[in-house]
């Protein structure tokens, strides 16, 4: 009789609970002005309420989808969602505004925000890259497509940036082999450094690695030559001296190989 008492309660209560869902599923649905929405969405975006601005922003865009204000509220969502740290998902909506109004006077912006997502997930160069790379490509598009906007400024600044950060993860990778004695393995990675990464902070140290390097495997000719690089390159760097020292050079020799400098320093 309990085991059955409890039973008819239990379906009592799955009957109530189906019910007020029945009723919330059929409540009608209510449009409201485009007018309304948008500055709804402005409001919760002031008082720094993300989900509700969000949430105001995507409502446009789903009960008037054909007005210039939907096409606004894309791209206010993707803000959003980048203002509260969802980058993943505002990437995924400035894919889709560009997608469908490539032509739009504010797919500058939106390509602009797109680098900046990716941007602000750069991780510390003990981790896997990639997020880094996928901001440099995104920057430099923005740079390419737009050159003349403050965007492009910036974008600018920023890649240079994420360069050195490129640059800065070649170089642990680099010193980790010539810590193993792999030296041909960790010269591979600072020839990198130097070849694709000129405008960056690691060039001088990379050319100094290169220069232990192959003292380290005894090829004692390119290491005189990127020591002549670092010279002529660097003549003030602490990594200038420390090459010289190594190859019991004076500072005034100048034992340039034109074939190394040409190849990595076009003057």
């Amino acid at each position: 009789m309990v085991f059955q008492a409890l039973r008819a309660g239990a379906l009592a209560g799955a009957a109530f609970i189906a019910a007020c869902t029945s009723e919330e599923t059929a409540r009608p649905y209510v449009e409201q002005p485009v007018e309304i929405l948008y500055n709804d969405a402005l409001d919760a975006l002031e008082a720094e309420d993300f989900v509700g601005a969000r949430s105001s922003f995507e409502e446009v865009d789903r009960q008037h989808p054909y007005s210039i204000w939907a096409t606004k509220a894309q791209l206010m969502a993707a803000y959003v969602y980048y203002l509260n740290d969802e980058y993943d998902d505002a990437i995924i909506a400035l894919d889709r505004f560009i997608d469908l109004h490539p032509g739009n006077p504010d797919a500058p912006y939106a390509y602009y925000l797109r680098g900046v997502s990716y941007y602000e997930q750069i991780v510390d160069i003990g981790r896997d890259q990639k997020i880094t790379r996928l901001a440099l490509e995104s920057l430099q598009e923005v740079t390419q497509r737009f050159p003349d906007t403050p965007y492009a400024r910036d974008a600018s600044l920023k890649i240079d940036l994420t360069l050195d950060h490129l640059a800065g993860k070649e170089m642990e990778i680099g010193r980790f082999y010539q810590d193993r004695g792999e030296y041909l393995a960790a010269i591979n990675r600072f020839r990198t450094v130097i070849e694709r990464y000129q405008t960056t902070t690691h060039v001088p140290e990379a050319l100094h690695r290169v220069v232990e390097s192959y003292l380290a495997v005894g090829v004692t000719d390119e290491a005189q030559s990127a020591a002549a690089v670092l010279g002529h390159n660097f003549p003030g760097s602490e990594w200038y001296s420390d090459s010289y020292a190594l190859l019991n050079l004076d500072t005034d020799d100048d034992p340039v190989e034109e074939s190394w400098t040409e190849a990595l320093w076009p003057f």
